[in-house]
């Protein structure tokens, strides 16, 4: 059976409360220049040598019910909210458009909250 979404992690998320303590303390843990977030300074990409990308994020506190911990990559998040629905999967997030990606949120049968990502153009 095959399926939109790709068989890659993405991205990991790392929970910050304080982006500009978090930020260089990472960057000198991973010897890397101090890095610039973006998405109004709520997000801070962190570049990885390989695997999945590493993103600090600062958005909102990380409970069991929540954000996700990290995202699958897909091409047609179109496909894949029509892939989840033939799955029998019937709330999700709708897509949602951030500028450089945009993504859709459901949950699997256990009540984690999961995440589908497209790139998309820069963020303006």
């Amino acid at each position: 059976m095959g399926s939109p979404i790709r068989r890659e992690v993405g991205q990991v998320f790392v929970p910050v409360r304080d982006m500009a303590s978090a930020v260089p303390w990472y960057c000198r843990l991973l010897g890397l220049p101090v890095a610039t977030p973006s998405h109004e300074d709520t997000i801070c990409d962190l570049p990885m040598d390989d695997g999945p990308g590493v993103a600090l994020d600062a958005n909102a506190p990380f409970t069991p019910d929540g954000p996700p911990r990290f995202f699958w990559w897909a091409d047609d998040l179109a496909e894949v909210e029509r892939h989840l629905v033939g799955l029998g999967v019937s709330e999700t997030s709708g897509v949602v458009d951030i500028g450089s990606v945009a993504f859709l949120q459901f949950r699997d049968p256990d009540g984690n909250l999961l995440m589908v990502c497209e790139r998309r153009g820069p963020r303006a």
